[in-house]
């Protein structure tokens, strides 16, 4: 019972859904940076595992409400949230992170071989 109220757990769920908007691209651009750096289990395993809980509280968040499906206009809602928030904030940065820190150590290693 959260300030006099039963059912205001949810609030606590919706936190990390807040706070992943303006901090989930640095996140995930950090976690591709490491990813790229000492590839191994651990890295890709926590690429997967922070974007979990805001990801998926959002994602229910839009999916749950059933009755609103033969609304039209409900497609939209659920195709934008997909490229915005999925792909936009949480996939997209994951891979700049990753492929600019495997370009820049790429060309690290030729310049060091004499090769450029």
């Amino acid at each position: 019972m959260m300030f006099g109220y039963a059912d205001e757990w949810w609030v606590v769920l919706f936190v990390p859904v807040l706070l992943w908007v303006p901090f989930g691209p640095f996140v995930m651009g950090g976690l591709g940076v490491w990813c790229a750096r000492r590839p191994g289990r651990w890295p890709r395993a926590w690429s997967v595992l922070s974007p979990l809980v805001p990801v998926g509280v959002s994602a229910t968040a839009v999916l749950l409400p059933t009755d609103t499906w033969d609304e039209t206009g409900h497609w939209d809602d659920v195709l934008g949230y997909f490229l915005v928030y999925v792909l936009g904030i949480t996939v997209l940065p994951w891979l700049l992170g990753y492929g600019i820190t495997r370009v820049v150590r790429g060309a690290r290693a030729r310049r060091e071989r004499g090769e450029l």
